[in-house]
């Protein structure tokens, strides 16, 4: 079983020729909606990848929320955890260029809601895989990774967006998954030692005990555990939208050490979805299935 304990959003989404420069006004070509937060991303993604998903969060009582959970029921994610609020479903407002780079902005919404006192339905469980990342408050996540520990259960957190007042308890969790930008700017609130990024890595790695996870686009992924540093490739791929990708990754990753894969197995599987999810539009609907991802590790690609 994997337990995500995150956000749910209705993404709004333009497509733009270029990004627009500060106080700055471009044309959009095209206009559409669709599921997202990272955390309910984050669960379909693990449940595509073929694991059974409950899914702890808040909607709103409004008309977004029925459309913000629409492929989280398609996928048979479990959504007894998933409690309706007074405040507004959770909105991304996310810009998107032809070369498949984005900006986003997140109005939280009903995540905000999304407290401590809601771990009460997630009866997490030995050996589980719990599932986190930074849209919901933070206390409620340390408060999860705190109870993941009291239950002996295995948490994977993603460091997005970040926020400097993480930093103190990443330690906690048994994956820390981050993108380049993330990391280095952790690093700097936590003073690691090294001259680059893989050593700033080891450096964690060695003081915590926890393996640390770098998201690194089109040149794959690396990771510093304990141990010494694991590094996979991405696919090669001309991306069409990035916007699901980390997430992708989080939820294949998830599914992967909830199956008994090794590491390196399960981030390599993690890298190719990752990768396949830029290859269609939008969050939700470009996770691959998890055919699609046997299909491209065995070198059959889609045309």
């Amino acid at each position: 079983m994997i337990t995500v304990i995150g956000s749910i959003n209705l993404d709004l989404i333009a497509t733009v020729d270029r990004l627009p420069a500060p106080g700055e006004t471009v044309m959009g070509s095209a206009f559409k909606t669709a599921p997202g937060g990272k955390g309910a991303n984050q669960a379909l993604a693990a449940a595509r990848a073929g694991a059974q998903v409950r899914m702890i969060g808040a909607v709103g009582k409004d008309s977004f929320a029925n459309d913000a959970l629409a492929c989280l029921k398609a996928g048979q994610v479990e959504l007894s955890g998933v409690r309706e609020v007074h405040a507004a479903t959770g909105t991304a407002h996310i810009l998107v260029e032809a070369a498949g780079e984005n900006v986003i902005a997140v109005v939280p919404g009903a995540n905000a809601a999304v407290l401590p006192g809601d771990l009460s339905n997630a009866a997490l469980q030995k050996g589980e895989i719990i599932l986190l990342q930074h849209e919901i408050p933070l206390a409620t996540v340390e408060a999860a990774l705190d109870a993941a520990r009291a239950a002996g259960s295995i948490t994977v957190l993603n460091t997005a967006p970040f926020n400097g007042a993480a930093a103190p308890f990443l330690e906690k969790a048994d994956y820390i998954v981050a993108n380049e930008t993330e990391f280095d700017l952790y690093g700097e609130v936590l003073k690691l030692q090294g001259r680059d990024r893989p050593a700033r890595m080891k450096n964690f790695a060695e003081k915590t005990g926890r393996t640390v996870i770098v998201t690194l686009g089109g040149e794959g992924v690396l990771a510093a555990t304990p141990d010494g540093l694991i590094q996979v490739p991405a696919l090669k791929i001309k991306p069409v939208d990035t916007v699901g990708a980390g997430d992708t990754f989080c939820g294949y990753l998830g599914a992967g050490l909830g199956s008994g894969l090794s590491l390196e197995d399960a981030l390599r599987r993690a890298a190719a979805a990752g990768s396949l999810a830029c290859l269609k539009p939008g969050a939700q609907p470009a996770i691959p299935l998890k055919a699609e991802v046997d299909a491209a590790l065995a070198g059959n690609m889609p045309s």
